[in-house]
């Protein structure tokens, strides 16, 4: 089993500005890197094929879906976004409406995107401890524009749902998983992902 990821905190005396890490990031491009809201830096190691392979799953059918859809675009888990508390997070897949994404400058969207996606979705690895994970998506649901979240476990075959100022639902097994009407259209097979 892979280890969980490595958290490097800083002095206080010392920290990064947003370009300097992006900077940081790109010479550390072999790295899986976000930073916390509290300037802790993340370094996550590489998933085991297994879950490499259910998240290329989930981000082609969300990829296909945004391509016959047209009203936004996708990123994979490569994407860097500063959220509103300085924390950037890069979630194994995500979807953005295009009018908030063309409202970015061409230096904006080049770096880290310093807005939070409308749509997240991260994928339980078999490393993963899933109180941070969620704790991850609870900070995304803080952000403005965010609109839905999927946290798949799929140690425990469960979806968690989750909603801006609501509770979490969480689906046991499901078959597929509907976008609603943030991603009008949109059904995740699961039968690709389990």
């Amino acid at each position: 089993m892979l280890s969980s990821s490595i958290v490097l905190r800083m002095p206080s005396t010392i920290s990064m500005t947003d370009d300097q890490f992006f900077e940081f990031c790109q010479v550390n491009r072999d790295l899986q890197i976000e930073r916390n809201k509290f300037g802790e830096i993340l370094i996550m190691p590489p998933t085991g094929g297994t879950t490499s392979n259910r998240n290329f799953s989930i981000a082609g059918q969300l990829y296909v879906w945004s391509e016959q859809d047209g009203t936004g675009i996708c990123f994979d888990s490569n994407g860097g976004f500063t959220l509103s508390t300085g924390a950037e997070r890069a979630p194994d897949a995500s979807w953005m409406k295009l009018e908030r994404w063309n409202s970015l400058s061409a230096e904006q969207q080049d770096k880290f995107v310093p807005i939070c996606p409308d749509f997240v979705i991260e994928l339980r690895s078999a490393s993963d401890n899933l109180k941070p994970l969620q704790e991850k998506m609870e900070e995304y649901m803080r952000e403005p524009g965010i609109q839905l979240g999927w946290l798949i476990d799929r140690k425990q075959r469960k979806v968690y749902i989750y909603r801006p100022g609501q509770e979490v639902e969480c689906l046991e097994n499901p078959d597929t998983v509907s976008g609603e009407s943030v991603l009008l259209g949109f059904v995740l097979n699961m039968s690709k992902v389990w």
